[in-house]
């Protein structure tokens, strides 16, 4: 069964962790309008996932990518790399990168500079895409010939490529308050994920700190808490908190104190037939008089 959408609506990242979590395989289409200076134009993108995992990547459908991006390269020229495919069996069941890498045509090292190439770069681009077309759907087969052989869980693909994200405009409304705090949803693997800096703010968790307060005890800025906050919420090892005693706090500044007496007025706001107007006249009339 497919599943339609837009970025406007459900982000990358959340698309993601979706996958993840309901460890899904199939194809992920993503279609949006890429604007240059120029011009703009229309961009497709498509995704392999096998039980939540990205396996493969490319802007092209016809398995052909992989390929194409080792002989750029230079590490393989097309015509060998073709004959290869063509004779040894292992292509018949096995993903092209591991196949070359066991005619010792291609390294380990080699490997994960593609996949980098292949899966993480352009899905840290596709981050800045705020109103794409996507739509998943199951396959019967895997991609084959656009495989490494490595892969990566949904969940570690979101936080490699949200860290290396330079400009955040695209998440700008979705970042936690700073009067916030975290409360850890479940206790799950993904800790395991995390660099020292998400761990520290991760820790904080359940303590009824604000991000504002845990930037300053962590001496980094606002805007990383928030940020690192908005992975760990993404990722679903937290959510966010609403802290009531913060909000009260940080407003107690705008009021006036209020005389003693005045708090032991009955409670006039109760009665249906008393205005609020009178009320706020009432008030304003013992504040003249103290």
């Amino acid at each position: 069964m497919s599943t339609t959408g837009n970025f406007a609506d459900f982000s990358l990242p959340e698309l993601l962790q979706f996958l993840d979590q309901g460890k899904k395989t199939g194809l992920l289409y993503i279609e949006f309008v890429h604007e240059t200076l120029e011009k703009s134009s229309q961009k497709s993108y498509y995704i392999w996932l096998h039980q939540g995992c990205v396996i493969a990547a490319s802007e092209r459908s016809d398995q052909q990518g992989l390929m194409l991006m080792i002989a750029k390269r230079g590490w393989i020229n097309h015509s060998d790399m073709s004959k290869v495919t063509q004779t040894s069996p292992c292509f018949i069941d096995s993903p092209m990168g591991l196949c070359l890498k066991s005619q010792g045509l291609l390294q380990t090292e080699q490997l994960k500079l593609l996949f980098n190439s292949q899966v993480l770069r352009p899905i840290s681009a596709l981050l800045q895409v705020t109103d794409g077309f996507f739509k998943f759907e199951p396959i019967p087969f895997l991609p084959l010939g656009e495989m490494t052989g490595l892969s990566m869980s949904g969940i570690e693909v979101i936080l490699i490529c949200l860290r290396a994200l330079k400009n955040w405009k695209a998440f700008e409304h979705q970042l936690p308050d700073p009067t916030s705090g975290l409360s850890t949803l479940m206790d799950k693997h993904q800790q395991k994920l995390l660099n020292p800096q998400e761990l520290q703010v991760w820790k904080f968790a359940n303590s009824q700190v604000c991000l504002q307060d845990i930037a300053t005890k962590l001496r980094i800025s606002i805007k990383t808490v928030q940020q690192i906050a908005f992975c760990l919420i993404v990722i679903g090892l937290v959510e966010e908190n609403f802290l009531v005693t913060a909000s009260i706090q940080s407003d107690n500044s705008q009021f006036t104190p209020v005389p003693n007496f005045i708090k032991a007025l009955p409670d006039l706001a109760l009665e249906p037939a008393i205005s609020q107007s009178f009320l706020k006249n009432l008030v304003s009339f013992l504040r003249v008089k103290v």
